[in-house]
């Protein structure tokens, strides 16, 4: 029988907008220290990345993980003869000297830790959880325009599409560029902002981004008067109801206290807009 043996692995992360922190996990890289192994497994295909993000750069993806697949070799080879030589250290320490942390698309994950009397095998294991079992669900994401789209085309109808256009609410640290807005003593701005992404983390560090924003351009009280009012998406992933309510539960937190529409609710905004429009409009014709 087989000894089983302590391993870590860290997880390489391709993550498309430092802004959101939306990623995609691409590769394993598993290191077991009581035998100086190290192994890894790179994504070979560009199916599911393309499917959720299209803009991605292809040329400067696959250079990245061929100059990272080279580095794990060389590292993988060194460590196999290093003897009593061999490195310190956990997956993430050993991966690090492939690629170092930085800002760029390419980033590894803290470390896991785990028990296995085959590498291989468990690197396997590792990559089918993380990396791979989501690939025949791949599908389109939808963006924040595509959220806003049934709120324009209801305006639309009300001849009323015109009356909303972009804003940019200049603040104490901060300014923001709000896409949609209007005047009525105050400026009424919406957002939308579709939280139909990959995994938690990147759903619930969209919502801190605009807490985040909100909390700057408040700073210092020289902000101009605005309400803010977010239409937001959610996931299509069932198992990310719970980061999306966390994600709305944020947004409410911020300061003036936003309003915030989920899809179902595009009617009633609608025609609040409308009644408020209709009636800012009938007192300055009087």
């Amino acid at each position: 029988m087989n000894m089983k043996t302590a391993y870590s692995y860290t997880i390489l992360r391709y993550v498309h907008d430092v802004l959101t922190g939306e990623f995609l996990n691409v590769g394993v890289v598993v290191h077991m220290p009581g035998s100086a192994v190290v192994c890894f497994k790179m994504r070979s295909t560009m199916g599911r990345l393309k499917g959720v993000f299209p803009d991605i750069d292809r040329g400067a993806f696959v250079s990245s993980i061929f100059a990272v697949r080279r580095g794990l070799q060389k590292i993988a080879k060194d460590e196999s003869s290093a003897g009593f030589f061999k490195s310190e250290g956990d997956a993430v320490a050993i991966a690090r000297k492939a690629i170092p942390a930085d800002d760029s698309s390419l980033q590894w994950s803290p470390p896991g830790t785990g028990i296995a009397d085959d590498p291989q095998k468990a690197l396997d294991r590792l990559f089918e959880r993380f990396v791979s079992r989501y690939d025949s669900h791949s599908r389109h994401r939808r963006t924040d325009d595509e959220v806003w789209k049934p709120v324009r085309q209801k305006l639309e109808e009300l001849n009323l599409g015109e009356r909303l256009h972009e804003k940019t609410i200049n603040g104490g640290l901060d300014d923001i560029i709000f896409k949609h807005a209007w005047r009525n003593g105050q400026w009424h701005v919406y957002e939308p902002l579709s939280f139909d992404l990959v995994d938690a983390d990147g759903i619930k560090g969209k919502a801190r981004e605009w807490l985040g924003h909100l909390s700057a351009v408040q700073a210092g009280g020289q902000a101009e008067q605005f309400k803010a009012h977010f239409v937001v998406g959610a996931p299509s992933n069932p198992a990310l109801t719970a980061a999306y309510e966390t994600a709305i539960a944020i947004l409410k937190t911020a300061p003036n206290h936003p309003e915030v529409f989920e899809e179902s609710q595009v009617e009633s905004l609608v025609s609040r807009i409308e009644a408020e429009v209709r009636t800012h409009d009938a007192e300055l014709n009087g």
